[in-house]
């Protein structure tokens, strides 16, 4: 136990192997206002670049806790290796963390060994993951923050990651999802609940992270809202094991 009498033993439930091999892809997050690179999201992918349903449908009640701690690790160790030095983003299940500070002891570890500091770690929560129990999720989202992780909703506005979850969850950062984002320029309903979801993380004090960006009138419309972070096909697509670099252009074109 640690002073707060929170478990911090190791995970008794992430133990075992797997039976399939899985590897991963990394996509650029960039700042649209300084031109660069702000992280890197790690997609989980098949050893020879299958799609990422192709390994989660081989997850199970049996399985995830061990797959959940596998997909952390191998993301840092993955990331270390091609030189990375910016934050990684990992999706996480919350139905895999039984206990916060116990789960992340894998990873914790991992990031001692590689020198990764905590600051540039970001944790999403996945957006097809029904929870279970919000009290619980809350929990994990405090004691990551607390652990100084930066924490995400992930495709906010669709799917699970609703409104509602704010009224429990203090999220350092929300990741508007592509629905919401589709040929926006052009699509005046969408632009209301985009200018609303501003207004209401600047209140909040939650960043804001576009993703699936796909053109470039898209990029220049949130840029013009102040939405910095932004993430999609337009600026580059996954790269099987490696860190993709975003044309300098790309940027260029926003201004």
């Amino acid at each position: 136990m640690d002073r707060d009498g929170a478990e911090t033993a190791p995970c008794l439930r992430c133990g075992g192997t797997l039976d399939f091999e899985f590897t991963m892809a990394f996509q650029p997050i960039v700042d649209v206002f300084t031109g660069t690179v702000h992280a890197y999201e790690a997609l989980v992918r098949g050893p020879g670049g299958e799609s990422a349903a192709s390994i989660l449908d081989r997850v199970d009640d049996h399985n995830v806790y061990t797959f959940d701690q596998a997909c952390r690790v191998r993301a840092l160790e993955l990331a270390h290796a091609l030189g990375c030095d910016r934050t990684i983003s990992i999706n996480f299940l919350p139905n895999a963390v039984y206990a916060p500070r116990a789960c992340i002891q894998a990873t914790l570890a991992a990031a001692e060994r590689l020198q990764w500091p905590s600051s540039q770690l970001m944790f999403e929560v996945i957006e097809t993951e029904a929870v279970r129990d919000r009290r619980h999720l809350q929990n994990i989202v405090e004691s990551y923050r607390a652990m100084g992780f930066v924490v995400a909703l992930d495709d906010f506005g669709t799917g699970h990651a609703n409104l509602d979850l704010l009224i429990d969850l203090r999220p350092d950062l929300i990741k508007i999802d592509r629905e919401l984002i589709r040929d926006i320029p052009a699509a005046p309903r969408r632009q209301r609940l985009v200018d609303a979801l501003v207004t209401l993380a600047t209140a909040l004090d939650i960043r804001l992270l576009a993703e699936g960006v796909e053109t470039a009138a898209e990029a220049a419309w949130l840029r013009r809202r102040g939405i910095a972070l932004q993430q999609g096909y337009y600026f580059a697509r996954p790269g099987l094991e490696q860190l993709p670099v975003v044309d300098a252009d790309r940027f260029a074109a926003l201004n």
